[in-house]
């Protein structure tokens, strides 16, 4: 008898806080359980910086800030049959967000030429930083996005309950009491 053949699965961040990744651990020893359905690709659990073509699910916690942010999400995108968007920052563009109201030119001013502590402040200008976007976006605003874990951050139960589900090949679901905003 032939062993099922693991899914690939990939996680990147983008503009968030990494909170998310850690609730993928927060499913604690069923990360063993997982690890025997699952080949985790790019991750930070790997430190493979690519994501491979084929892979088949795609987890990105993050909104999108830079150009940098945009092209890592359109890779994934391109690479994966299977998109999630995990956490608020990812969902909505979460905390970073809170810089929409106002114009980048003015967020900029008042970091680099207003604020104490910069001596001589100059807006970095380095062609090797990425070039900041005016708001910052959710994902689904770039790409399709299949599924979305909300959460800041999702739990750990959330993230299991999704992917157990796409591994069972049912649809994910999540009831209420899975959902929480700390």
């Amino acid at each position: 008898m032939s062993e099922k053949k693991k899914l690939r699965v990939a996680t990147t961040s983008l503009a968030g806080c990494f909170g998310c990744h850690m609730s993928l651990l927060d499913i604690d020893e069923r990360l063993f359980t997982l690890l025997e359905h699952v080949e985790f690709d790019r991750s930070p659990l790997t430190d493979i910086k690519t994501v491979s073509p084929g892979t088949d699910i795609g987890i990105i916690e993050g909104g999108l800030c830079n150009a940098e942010n945009v092209h890592v999400l359109r890779e994934f995108r391109q690479n994966c049959r299977i998109l999630i968007a995990m956490g608020a920052c990812a969902v909505n563009g979460g905390l970073p967000a809170q810089r929409n109201h106002l114009p980048l030119t003015t967020i900029l001013e008042e970091v680099y030429h207003t604020s104490p502590g910069l001596a001589n402040g100059m807006i970095p200008n380095d062609p090797e930083l990425p070039l900041p976007l005016n708001k910052v976006h959710p994902i689904h605003e770039v790409v399709k996005v299949d599924y979305f874990i909300p959460g800041c951050p999702p739990s750990g139960d959330a993230i299991w309950k999704v992917l157990t589900d796409l591994l069972a090949g049912r649809e994910p679901t999540l009831e209420h009491g899975l959902m929480h905003y700390d």
